[in-house]
């Protein structure tokens, strides 16, 4: 069944399209279930303005035009709303908080900063370093077993600014890989980059070296799209391939994941 549950919308500010153009993309493309998880806001205890994620006062309206979308058209297409949220263990406490409230059917986990984006830089631009490279693997670990998250997205995001898969990166992926088979946490087959990065030849996720350790350490995936442009639900070639490539690593996947009972 083709599904996707890592959906962006413009309030991120570097996604494009209205939330019913995703709707009507992912029909268009043959998707059963389409889930939002568009970068959730944080209540941050600093005046701190993020650039990549939707503000505080925007989640209202994102829950009740996904809601409302779902209502719409219920008849063709499934539709869930979520959040995609990083590790912020000083906020973490919000974060259910609002789970709860919002009543959201799931969140996925985005390791994108480290500990919180008011102090550190994005590690998919500025992972160069051994020390940034272990910050990635410690808040991935500690955000693994959290135990709110449906899946771990692109899961080897470090490869995009480290670029070479060293003994340093293949140590730290064994690790993310072996938790996540103890946790039982599905790992996100991303396969939003692979058409820029065949073209334009650069080392980016889903990494072969990457994917082969996970099939080693028996973990269980799932096909992400990352759409942050309703047309890419329309051209399901990479999700297609996504598919035959981890059906050659002999990984598990699948297709539907666990939502919040309440």
């Amino acid at each position: 069944m083709k599904t996707n549950y890592h959906t962006h919308t413009a309030r991120c500010h570097h996604a494009v399209g209205s939330d019913e153009d995703y709707v009507l993309s992912a029909i268009a493309g043959g998707f059963r279930v389409l889930g939002f998880s568009d970068h959730t806001p944080w209540k941050y205890d600093s005046p701190f303005v993020p650039e990549v994620r939707m503000m505080l006062d925007e989640l209202p309206g994102y829950l009740a035009s996904v809601r409302a979308l779902r209502e719409k058209y219920r008849d063709r297409i499934e539709i869930r709303v979520g959040l995609e949220c990083e590790y912020f263990p000083e906020y973490m406490p919000w974060l259910w908080e609002t789970i709860r409230r919002e009543r959201l059917d799931y969140v996925i986990f985005g390791n994108h900063f480290y500990e919180s984006d008011e102090r550190y830089p994005y590690f998919g631009m500025h992972t160069r370093t051994l020390e940034m490279l272990e910050m990635y693997e410690e808040s991935v670990l500690k955000g693994m077993e959290a135990g709110m998250f449906a899946y771990l997205a692109h899961p080897d995001l470090f490869i995009n600014s480290y670029k070479t898969f060293d003994e340093h990166c293949a140590r730290i992926s064994r690790r993310i890989c072996r938790k996540a088979y103890r946790t039982g946490l599905p790992l996100e087959y991303n396969v939003s980059l692979l058409g820029y990065r065949e073209e334009r030849g650069e080392v980016m996720f889903p990494h072969p070296d990457f994917w082969k350790i996970a099939a080693d350490e028996g973990c269980t995936a799932i096909v992400g799209m990352d759409a942050h442009d309703n047309r890419m639900l329309e051209n399901t070639v990479f999700y297609e391939r996504g598919v035959r490539a981890l059906r050659e690593l002999n990984i598990k996947t699948i297709d539907t994941i666990p939502y919040f009972s309440y």
